[in-house]
């Protein structure tokens, strides 16, 4: 199961450091049939329709609790020809075939363009990365792509939404600082994960992003984690957005230190 995890984690890191800033790609929409709800527009061939259907109701339901949990409700985006884009090819050699992606794909997101790519039995696109993706797309989105959001941030509030991956996430921490292998917020944002090959360290820097956006929701709510965003939105720095939106921190040092009380209690 661990290493599942690490290969999946892989994955996202890899889709979201080439991908994130393109306008490479073209996506065709001629010889799709189409499902259309609120905020997505379904293309498909032969994929069941039960499948179809499932991810437009999944896909919403994300939509709904991501904006949610973010504090993102108040804003209206996504609508009619902004609509998001999520692609089913017929299965896994027809999306191969279609993308270039490997065996081992079950899907991908291009965040710039709001574009999810899978096929039907995928395995975890309904529990783990359509809910991460559309946590990306989102939370982009929101704060621009010109935004001084450190990497770790982006990758935290993917991780947030997939609910199984919040579990046990304290005592994997509190290991991690027993074992003085614990980093910093300073060390998060120095680091380049899509060039680190310890796995160990890879699966830490995604816990770890996951736990402060964790800490920030739960303890101060999503109204200030939205005046963050807001922040990052208006080209504020991390630490200037941090200030601005919890005036109990006077740098991310403050923030720093107060996680690490949060995970130890």
């Amino acid at each position: 199961m661990r290493q599942e995890t690490i290969k999946y984690i892989f994955i996202l890191s890899f889709s979201f450091l080439v991908f994130k800033n393109t306008n490479l790609f073209a996506f065709e929409e001629k010889g799709w049939d189409t499902e259309k709800s609120t905020h997505f527009i379904v293309y498909y061939k032969k994929a069941p329709e039960k499948f179809v259907k499932e991810a437009i109701d999944k896909a919403e339901e994300y939509y709904k609790s991501i904006a949610d949990n973010l504090g993102f409700t108040r804003y209206d985006f996504w609508l009619w020809d902004k609509r998001a884009r999520i692609y089913i090819y017929n299965d896994a050699q027809d999306y191969q075939d279609g993308t270039g992606k490997p065996a081992w794909s079950g899907g991908t997101a291009y965040y710039h363009e709001k574009v999810i790519e899978t096929y039907p039995r995928a395995g975890g696109f309904f529990d783990s990365l359509l809910p991460h993706e559309l946590g990306h797309i989102i939370f982009r989105e929101f704060i621009g792509t010109r935004s001084n959001a450190p990497l770790w941030l982006d990758e935290g509030v993917a991780m947030y939404q997939e609910k199984a991956k919040r579990q046990n996430i304290k005592s994997k921490l509190l290991k991690a600082i027993e074992e003085k292998k614990f980093m910093s917020l300073e060390k998060l944002s120095q680091l380049n994960i899509g060039f680190v090959e310890d796995k160990d360290v890879v699966e830490l820097y995604y816990n770890e992003a996951m736990s402060v956006v964790d800490y920030l929701i739960n303890r101060f709510g999503q109204d200030n984690f939205a005046k963050l965003c807001q922040a990052l939105k208006g080209r504020k720095t991390f630490e200037q957005a941090v200030i601005e939106a919890y005036r109990v921190f006077k740098s991310s040092e403050d923030l720093n230190k107060a996680w690490l009380k949060y995970i130890k209690e």
